[in-house]
């Protein structure tokens, strides 16, 4: 009886560490819109995502979201008092409002950030246009929803 309780109370576990994995991501997107964000060019026209491009990117996603927590962090406890500004990996002017070493921090993240999409499969434009279309595609979103739950469940 208590093996039966104890599996019961794991499962329960693993599902809420998923969902709140899920949902940091989800807020991560939003958050790739607002600060440490790579592009502000606008996509119109941009085309369809593909159904291996929605692996590629979640992939990308999930690999980066603790070096992207813990980039924001370092970089917010150096700023102390004061707001964050708007990084963009694809504008070495937005790294003008950071001291010294967050800038480097923030250098090696975008670095980062850039040598995990390539090798995901995905250039950096392709990854940005992706981004911008999540933010206005429900149907997207829920692709990506979907794919980073299947990504997260496997060992």
């Amino acid at each position: 009886m208590k093996t039966l309780s104890l599996n019961n109370s794991r499962l329960k576990l693993n599902h809420m560490l998923r969902r709140s994995i899920f949902i940091g991501v989800i807020a991560s997107l939003s958050f790739l819109s607002s600060s440490l964000i790579f592009s502000s060019k606008s996509y119109a026209q941009a085309a369809p995502v593909k159904n291996d491009e929605v692996v590629k990117y979640a992939k990308t996603v999930l690999e980066m979201e603790p070096s992207r927590q813990q980039t924001f962090d370092e970089i917010k406890k150096m700023m102390g008092s004061s707001q964050v500004p708007q990084i963009s990996c694809n504008d070495s002017n937005s790294f003008n409002g950071l001291p010294g070493k967050a800038k480097n921090i923030a250098v090696e993240y975008c670095n980062r950030y850039l040598q995990v999409v390539t090798e995901n499969g995905l250039s950096m434009d392709r990854f940005n246009e992706i981004t911008v279309q999540i933010q206005g595609n429900q149907n997207l979103q829920q692709q990506v929803h979907n794919q980073l739950l299947r990504l997260q469940k496997k060992p």
